[in-house]
């Protein structure tokens, strides 16, 4: 059974994101929506985003830019070893660096990984913070450790937590019996898949300014989530929520290790208290690497039947996931839902190591499930001798849980398919894995996806017209970088007949209506229905002031084109603005998003078709196209949801191929800590993207239709690529990345077993 997380592990883990998601689940409402697509004049179309000329002309403030009179710097000591016991510490010498305003203990006892914070220091430059930090004195006891999985495994390992062996159970499930499936199969096939960490490297590290006006508390952060970041310092500083202010207005990306409140983000606050000054801290791209999260690597086996049609009869999945000094991700969603089984069982395994702790991930668990799942689908598929694609469309399921559970509110699974299938030119993969000659070899592959989607009950947000015509849209959300501001400016200015440069958007406050945080693509299915409410409720009340003037109805006046005007008598009008100017005083109107019907599993889906060529002699893999399909329910902008499948395909693409954290082994200290040694995807690795999205909008989960595109054109690029290659040279990369030293072992061991 799962065991039960505490509030702490649930905030500073990888289960923060699962737990708030299922939390969605539970909190579904019986209600009904209406969709009017038919009426959408701005959702769907491609609209450029109201920010851009202020982020590419520079004028957009990112929280590494602030600066306030006064500011000290901020810098953290962090231990250099694996395990340790700090037996003393000695702030008085860093004190007397000049230029030095505080120094602070942050640590006693026992340290767990290299990289955690030790003590730290404000001072008036970084120059003097720096030197401060090579003042502090700390007298530490070399414990033993385990950084890799594969030591802290072995019997007599050292142990990571006290309280705890280094490997624990933290996941079970299953339907139907497996040992029953097994026997009627007429194919059983085990493999097992395995996936590096991944560290987080948002191009804009970690960086939060913490300043006390009296005994009020104001952060700028860069954050995915500002009322958690309120939350979180409420709890840590002990004191109420409500003398916690935390503003975030632009950000160079998160993906999921920016959700919660930081210990550098407590350390700044600490510091300014103490000062009486505002204080900033940035992270180094060191520190990014070592303290702020990364995802969490697997170690699955999967053993599966099958008939010899491709009938599935049994899926059993096991899995070690290692998230550090924490539990790692649950991998199994993907094998337990996206096909038809009737006995499936899962039980998974996290094992601590010595290592940086692991957080939530673009899509966490799902990215590397996916990744086993439909590499071992296509080489069941290679076994029983059918096309892989059959395979998946063999055992369709129109409900959740493997077929046992909810219909699905929507699934466009099948038109992902279909669509993908003919772009890429299917027909011509190579018909048995490995067939094609030379040195150079080409090769198809494929892979499915499936996400939540789902938004979060209780968002709001706020519409204010003013009396000189001008309109805010108003939430406490943020936006990564993704278009947040444009999404809502488009639903605002469609549901009141605008533009949506007429629309000025305030987001990134507390002081702001309260809002999910932006993860788990929960920002448009949550923020998106509470702007639209919120818009309808301020043109309906437009609406009956022009009705009450025209003594007609207000379910006869329409608005369009920044006009209202009389639908039986279309002369008759009146523009947006002189309406407007009527008021006495600004109207506010408050939206909500409330929830969906109870009884449908609610989730988008995609797939993913990639084209790639593998140079034999030296191991290179190039990718050469990638078609990604994706089925999300309405579409609000297409611009922003196409460069959205490009970034998930990227960074796809880039962790498929390149991305791997190296631990030395004897310290325990990170080898590929910057982005010079830890190699990340550039423009000439990245290959021809077509975004592609199924026409389907969602009639129940939403006022506007519409499923989180955020993590699904994350999940399945990093085994529809491996998928490719195994078609291209007839041997599966069971591994990720998948180096050139590895596919030239691969080659290797495959001529040794001929």
């Amino acid at each position: 059974m799962r065991k039960k997380a505490s509030l702490k592990d649930i905030k500073d883990s990888n289960l923060f994101l699962l737990e708030k998601l299922k939390e969605v689940e539970a909190e579904e409402k019986e209600v009904v929506t209406q969709v009017e697509r038919e009426k959408f004049n701005l959702i769907g179309k491609p609209t450029s985003r109201v920010d851009g000329r202020e982020i590419v002309t520079g004028r957009a403030s990112y929280t590494h830019d602030l600066s306030f009179e006064g500011m000290l710097i901020g810098k953290i000591l962090r231990c250099p070893h694996a395990c340790a016991q700090i037996l003393s510490l000695d702030l008085s010498r860093a004190m007397r660096v000049p230029g030095v305003k505080a120094a602070i203990q942050l640590q006693k006892g026992r340290i767990k990984y290299a990289g955690d914070q030790v003590a730290a220091v404000a001072a008036c430059d970084e120059k003097s913070a720096e030197r401060a930090l090579g003042e502090i004195k700390v007298e530490y006891k070399i414990l033993p450790h385990a950084v890799t999985v594969e030591r802290a495994m072995e019997e007599g390992a050292p142990q990571v937590h006290e309280d705890k062996p280094n490997v624990e159970k933290f996941f079970e499930y299953s339907h139907g019996d497996v040992e029953k499936g097994f026997k009627e199969a007429d194919v059983i096939l085990e493999r097992t898949y395995k996936t590096a960490v991944e560290i987080h490297h948002p191009l804009e590290t970690h960086a939060s300014v913490a300043r006390w006006e009296g005994e009020n508390l104001i952060v700028w952060d860069s954050t995915q989530g500002i009322f958690s970041v309120r939350d979180g310092l409420a709890r840590a500083l002990n004191i109420p929520a409500s003398r916690v202010k935390v503003i975030k207005k632009y950000m160079g990306g998160g993906f999921g290790s920016k959700l919660s409140v930081n210990d550098h983000t407590i350390v700044a606050a600490k510091l300014a208290r103490l000062t009486g000054k505002p204080v900033k801290i940035m992270l180094s791209r060191k520190e990014n690497a070592l303290c702020v999260g990364n995802r969490p690597s697997s170690l699955q086996t999967i053993k599966g039947g099958a008939k010899r049609d491709g009938t599935l009869t049994a899926l059993y999945l096991k899995n070690y996931a290692c998230g550090g000094i924490i539990p790692g991700d649950e991998c199994a969603d993907p094998l337990r839902e996206i096909y038809k089984c009737p006995n499936v069982k899962v039980v998974e395994y996290t094992v601590y190591t010595n290592t940086g702790a692991s957080r939530p991930t673009r899509a966490p668990g799902l990215v590397q499930g996916t990744f086993a799942l439909d590499g071992f689908l296509d080489e069941l598929a290679a076994e029983i001798g059918i096309d892989p694609l059959e395979l998946r469309k063999k055992n369709y399921s129109l409900r959740n849980l493997a077929d046992t559970g909810k219909p699905y509110s929507t699934k466009g699974l099948d038109k992902c398919y279909e669509l993908g299938a003919k772009a890429i030119g299917w027909e011509k993969r190579n018909k048995k894995p490995g067939e094609g000659k030379g040195r150079v070899r080409r090769g198809l592959g494929m892979a499915s996806q499936i996400w939540w989607g789902a938004g979060v009950p209780g968002t709001k947000a706020m519409i204010k017209l003013h009396p000189d015509g001008s309109i805010e849209a108003i939430s406490g959300t943020q936006d990564l970088g993704g278009g947040t501001r444009t999404m809502m400016a488009v639903i605002a200015a469609e549901s009141l007949g605008v533009s949506p440069e007429d629309i000025t958007v305030k987001i990134g406050d507390t002081d702001y209506p309260w809002a999910v945080l932006s993860g788990g693509s929960l920002t448009v299915p949550s923020v998106g229905p509470a702007i639209r409410d919120a818009s309808l409720k301020a043109a309906d009340f437009l609406k009956e002031k022009v009705a009450n003037k025209w003594g007609i109805k207000r379910d006869e006046v329409a608005i369009e084109e920044k006009r209202f005007y009389n639908q039986k008598n279309p002369a008759e009008s009146i523009s947006f603005k002189d309406l407007v100017r009527e008021l006495h005083r600004e109207e506010a109107f408050h939206g909500e998003y409330t929830g969906r019907p109870a009884g449908f599993a609610y989730n988008s889906f995609g797939a993913h078709f990639v084209e790639v060529e593998v140079d034999v002699e030296t191991g290179k893999i190039r990718v050469l196209k990638v078609v990604a399909v994706h089925e999300v329910g309405q579409v609000v902008n297409k611009k922003t949801a196409e460069s959205q499948v490009i970034g998930g395909v990227t960074q796809g693409v880039s962790a498929a191929l390149f991305e791997e954290r190296i631990v030395d082994e004897e310290t325990g200290n990170l080898v590929n800590p910057n982005l010079s040694d830890y190699k990340i995807a550039t423009s000439f690795d990245i290959p021809e993207i077509i975004p592609i999205f199924v026409d389907m909008v969602d009639p129940r989960i939403s006022n506007i239709g519409a499923k989180g595109l955020g993590e699904p054109p994350r999940i399945p690029i990093a085994a529809a690529i491996a998928n490719a290659v195994y078609n291209a040279i007839g041997v599966h990369p069971r591994e990720i990345p998948i180096t050139p030293e590895r596919v030239l072992e691969l080659l290797k061991r495959k001529e040794l077993e001929r």
